[in-house]
């Protein structure tokens, strides 16, 4: 199913999609919620621009899927939106009023037409590529929100001082928070490094828990990520059969 919620900062009705459980119905139970970017490629390749993750088609095959929150990209907005830091090329950055209208409106109305388990320990954030980077600003600026951030081949390569900013972030929840990075092989020549910096350095400053996972024919692609998926959400419901963590 999948609704629309009016994003005030932006001006502009936003789709959302929202996966519930087979078993939603009937329990009576609370469920927890991982929220994505880029909702058009989530569910259905017809509304996709680069290819489906199937996550649908992954959650209806296991026993414990929770409730899957997919955040519609902005189009010509997306890289606006999914960066907190302004650039020369591209404009002002949005992203930390995009994570704003998450927090402040569409989290409550979720919790409040469904049964969530609420609290952060509970409540997840992912995405890829760009909706990699302002899942991970989610987890940083709203640590007391997020408790599980899944960055999947984030655009790291348009912030430079990331790690600056990570060293000026003042510790509040972050100890408590899980991180997952992903990055194929045949990305980027500096993503693995990036990563392997960023999430050494989350760990140290935030004694957080890290996981990273590489592929070594991983591409930039929908493809790649959702071949990733089923892994990062066993990792995130502590299900066995995870392949692929490296300690930090």
């Amino acid at each position: 199913m999948y609704t629309s919620f009016y994003i005030t900062e932006f001006e502009m009705n936003r789709r959302i999609w929202i996966y519930l459980p087979a078993d939603y119905a009937y329990s009576g139970k609370k469920y927890p919620v991982l929220y994505m970017q880029d909702g058009q490629n989530l569910f259905d390749e017809n509304t996709s621009f680069s290819g489906e993750w199937k996550i649908d088609e992954y959650l209806d095959t296991i026993n414990f899927a929770g409730i899957v929150i997919g955040i519609d990209n902005g189009g010509e907005n997306r890289i606006l939106e999914y960066n907190p830091n302004s650039t020369i090329v591209h404009g002002k950055g949005l992203g930390a009023a995009y994570l704003q209208q998450i927090v402040t409106i569409l989290k409550p109305y979720v919790d409040g037409h469904f049964r969530t388990l609420s609290d952060v320990a509970h409540t997840a954030i992912a995405g890829s590529s760009m909706g990699g980077l302002i899942s991970f600003y989610a987890g940083l600026l709203h640590p007391k929100v997020f408790g599980a951030i899944g960055v999947f081949s984030p655009s790291f390569w348009l912030v430079p001082d990331l790690e600056a900013q990570i060293k000026n972030t003042k510790p509040q929840h972050h100890k408590k928070q899980r991180y997952y990075f992903y990055a194929g092989g045949r990305e980027r020549e500096d993503l693995i490094e990036r990563i392997n910096g960023v999430s050494s350095l989350m760990k140290k400053k935030f004694k957080c828990d890290v996981a990273v996972h590489l592929h070594e024919k991983g591409t930039h692609s929908e493809g790649s990520w959702q071949k990733m998926f089923p892994g990062f959400y066993e990792w995130l419901y502590g299900v066995e059969g995870n392949k692929g963590k490296i300690a930090i």
